[in-house]
């Protein structure tokens, strides 16, 4: 069967292929959103902390026994917690100089880190076992659809508009918005805004550890992983709109989704495909699709 003169198989084969990497762009540009949007810190460091994700996976399975469901819960737990000492001794310094600084340092901190993993583990990939629970796959008569992958979008899903609910329609959220409108407003009200801020950014990077640890039984667990991923994220990030929750969801599945078809119909721009798209929002929208002009 074909549908536009493509193999169905092939079709919706890459269709799968761009909505499990919309769930990674999705996550991550939600991190990059929530921290931009909360702290206005463009945080370069988000890839190299997307890669932390995936190697304590690797290393709690490896070394500890320590099986995928539980990595879900402890590396988003550790790598938060070394962002929240990167945010205490670093980058609390620079919120009153201009963003420029803050991408230079967490630039800075991204080739350290990576550097560090690449000299222990060396560039090579290695390979994450998916979990016996998810292995295997369903039949769906068009095509198979793998159980692991149908679980990373659903769970992407459920944390992405989680995120969103909580931050958009509950009063820990409105506390959060309001912290970066009128911090000394907040402060008046006996909340602890430079806690909040550095929770906020811990939780920003769990989100990129998260995805780090769905992405580890998919890809190979690498020092580049992150960095191969980390532009084509700030794009989504822009198209969507900087600091837009919502905006950081729609934009990552729905590229991704463009990226898998543009695969099928033209492969030679599925690569650019999504900075193209950039480009021309820019031109059109310069705040982004669902960003508000300042």
């Amino acid at each position: 069967m074909e549908i536009f003169g493509v193999p169905s198989q092939a079709l919706f084969g890459q269709l799968l292929i761009g909505l499990i990497n919309g769930s990674f762009y999705a996550l991550l540009s939600l991190g990059l959103a929530v921290i931009f949007g909360l702290l206005n810190i463009i945080n370069f460091t988000h890839g190299a902390q997307y890669m932390m994700g995936a190697f304590v996976a690797y290393i709690l399975l490896n070394h500890f026994g320590v099986s995928y469901w539980w990595a879900l819960l402890i590396a988003p737990v550790l790598v938060g917690a070394t962002g929240v000492i990167i945010e205490r001794t670093m980058l609390s310094r620079l919120y009153k100089l201009d963003h420029l600084y803050g991408l230079l340092l967490t630039f800075g901190l991204a080739l350290v880190i990576q550097g560090l993993f690449r000299q222990q583990y060396g560039s090579a990939g290695l390979p994450y076992q998916i979990p016996a629970q998810l292995q295997g796959a369903q039949n769906l008569g068009f095509m198979f659809l793998p159980n692991y992958r149908a679980w990373v979008i659903v769970a992407s899903l459920v944390v992405c508009l989680s995120t969103w609910y909580v931050i958009e329609r509950t009063k820990l959220g409105a506390y959060l918005r309001a912290a970066t409108e009128n911090p000394q407003l907040v402060q008046a009200f006996g909340i602890n805004v430079p806690r909040m801020i550095t929770a906020t950014y811990g939780f920003g990077v769990g989100l990129a550890a998260l995805a780090g640890v769905m992405a580890a039984p998919i890809y190979q667990v690498s020092p580049q992983m992150g960095a191969d991923l980390i532009i084509v994220v700030f794009a989504v990030v822009v198209i969507g709109g900087m600091g837009s929750i919502m905006g950081a969801i729609v934009t990552g599945f729905g590229l991704g989704i463009v990226e898998g078809l543009t695969k099928v119909f033209y492969p030679e721009a599925s690569s650019t495909v999504i900075f193209i798209i950039m480009a021309i929002v820019l031109l059109v929208r310069p705040a982004g699709l669902f960003g508000t002009q300042k």
